[in-house]
């Protein structure tokens, strides 16, 4: 299983336990706007997403998104992994955080020390990342961590486009 220590972030496999955590995340206005409303309406819904979706993709080694937490006192800030999508040919960098904790520099540090997972312990070549044209946070963010944007890939209903970013590990 993956476990990564960072300067400030833990970096582990979600567990049930985070159910509350999820909940949380998932319903926030920046996550539904960007990452998509999952309808998660109870902590129910929330731990059968958890359990049904996102803890099943770590039966691929190193896939899924982990639990970022504060390293100080474990505090559950956001989520960050690699992501296999049948709509891609590459491994899909994903990540989101609660607002309280974004332009703080840890998305960047938890993105990099999972590109770094993924070369290093997975051998990937490249990663891709998908966001919304007017996620200008993410763009940035994925900006300085060397992805390229690769072109449009389909049209959103809100306006936009779905962007598709790369980048050579």
């Amino acid at each position: 299983m993956v476990s990564i220590h960072t300067k400030r972030l833990t970096i582990r496999p979600l567990t049930e336990s985070d159910t509350d955590f999820i909940f949380e995340l998932y319903n926030t206005a920046g996550f539904q706007r960007f990452v998509g409303d999952k309808q998660l309406y109870s902590k129910e819904d929330a731990y059968k997403y958890l359990t049904q979706s996102l803890m099943v993709m770590y039966q691929t080694a190193g896939m899924g998104l982990f639990r970022i937490a504060l390293q100080d006192d474990d505090t559950p800030i956001g989520i960050c992994g690699l992501i296999k999508r049948d709509s891609l040919e590459d491994i899909d960098l994903g990540y989101g955080y609660l607002p309280a904790f974004e332009g703080q520099g840890y998305a960047f540090e938890a993105a990099e020390a999972m590109m770094t997972f993924a070369r290093e312990k997975m051998a990937l070549r490249r990663l891709v990342a998908i966001t919304d044209s007017a996620n200008a946070r993410c763009i940035s963010l994925l900006t300085r961590l060397g992805f390229s944007f690769e072109g449009n890939q389909e049209p959103l209903p809100n306006g936009g486009y779905l962007t598709l970013y790369g980048v050579a590990l």
